[in-house]
């Protein structure tokens, strides 16, 4: 595994999903979020937890490339990446989405875009992901 690669496709991965998370969640389903204020920050009180939330971020993408990397084979890196990223998007949706849907007071349309914006959020970090990792030409011979 090539632990340098690992890290340059996870930052890049973070920087990615950052702007897609401010244009999805931010800008086009902010208003949705708006409707549960027993649930979400109001915006003007978002901005002191943004530090924890692009670490978590950060975290979570270490994480996804890593196991990317352990089961990388080889071929084109930017399919098997949509490949990896299609399959997180559909355990998001699954565990994180459909559990939050059936224990937090929110309804079936804010889950269903949820679901959807996460699918193709993890799609896009699985591509960047899989676009940037690659062996080095030493373990692809060993």
């Amino acid at each position: 595994m090539n632990y340098g690669r690992v890290a340059i496709a996870a930052i890049a991965a973070t920087v990615v999903d950052a702007v897609y998370g401010y244009v999805v969640y931010g800008q086009i389903l902010g208003s949705e979020f708006a409707l549960y204020p027993a649930l979400y920050r109001p915006v003007s009180e978002q901005t002191a937890y943004l530090p924890f939330m692009f670490l978590g971020i950060l975290l979570a993408m270490f994480v996804m490339a890593y196991i990317y990397a352990k089961g990388y084979d080889g071929t084109n890196g930017v399919q098997e990446g949509m490949r990896f990223g299609v399959l997180i998007g559909l355990f998001n949706a699954g565990f994180f989405v459909e559990v939050n849907h059936a224990m937090l007071q929110i309804n079936r349309r804010l889950a269903g875009m949820m679901a959807v914006a996460g699918l193709v959020e993890w799609t896009v970090a699985g591509i960047v992901i899989g676009a940037i990792y690659r062996k080095s030409a030493t373990a692809k011979r060993g």
